[in-house]
């Protein structure tokens, strides 16, 4: 006789205690997640999440990580989601990229202890966007990529024209920071990747398109419609 296993049923993390100035970074950081799904949407095992814990275990400490935005490969993204956070023992690996967005409660602690904290979680890129331009990090975009000895080097920023851009090797990806704000550029394109405005826009364009084609196939049927009735009253009256 067989007997019927338990399901065990995924315990969620709690959900960590709000910045002073999430609202501030809200935007922020739910600019990236969809622009980074967007462009991962055609693979399965890639997880793009953020506000969540990073932890090794489930033990929730003092001081716990809760990165702004997560990326990792290979991974499966409903458990991870199901689990409300990244619990690395049960992943099976870090993060592969990590994004802090920089504001006034935080933005110190993102590239001291924050920087160690990914390092040791063995997170192999590490970025920091500050909207500001430097005033809560100490610069207004910056990454970092883990080395063989779990110490973070820096990875070269790009200044031109007020413009700051680095290219992340794990996301295939150029960061641009202009103006406050923080862009995605494909180098296998040659083009930015697009906000949630620009989608918005672009189907809008699409609709209103497809919209003047109907009239314009309506009006040309209907118009069709009358010549043909002439043309059957002119054939009537030759008769």
């Amino acid at each position: 006789m067989t007997t019927r296993q338990a399901i065990r049923r995924i315990e969620p993390l709690p959900d960590p205690p709000r910045d002073p100035d999430s609202m501030q970074q809200l935007p922020f950081i739910a600019m990236v997640l969809f622009v980074l799904r967007m462009h991962f949407s055609h693979r399965s095992d890639v997880l793009v999440n953020g506000e969540g814990y990073l932890c090794l275990d489930t033990r929730i400490r003092p001081g716990q990580l809760k990165p702004d935005c997560v990326v990792a490969f290979g991974v499966n993204p409903i458990t991870i989601e199901e689990r409300n956070g990244y619990v690395i023992n049960e992943v099976g690996k870090p993060p592969d990229f990590v994004l802090e967005i920089g504001s006034p409660s935080t933005g110190v602690a993102d590239y001291t202890t924050k920087r160690d904290g990914y390092a040791v979680s063995g997170v192999t890129e590490y970025w920091r966007f500050d909207p500001s331009g430097g005033q809560h990090h100490d610069r207004p975009l910056a990454g970092d990529t883990l080395a063989e000895d779990r110490q973070y080097q820096p990875i070269p920023i790009n200044v031109e024209s007020g413009v700051h851009w680095g290219h992340s090797a794990v996301l295939g990806l150029d960061m641009y920071w202009q103006d406050g704000n923080l862009r995605f550029y494909d180098p296998a394109t040659g083009e930015f990747l697009p906000t949630f405005f620009e989608v918005v826009d672009e189907r809008d364009a699409m609709r209103e398109e497809r919209n003047a084609e109907r009239a314009m196939r309506l009006t040309a049927e209907a118009e069709l419609s009358v010549l043909r009735e002439r043309l059957r009253q002119l054939e009537s009256d030759s008769q």
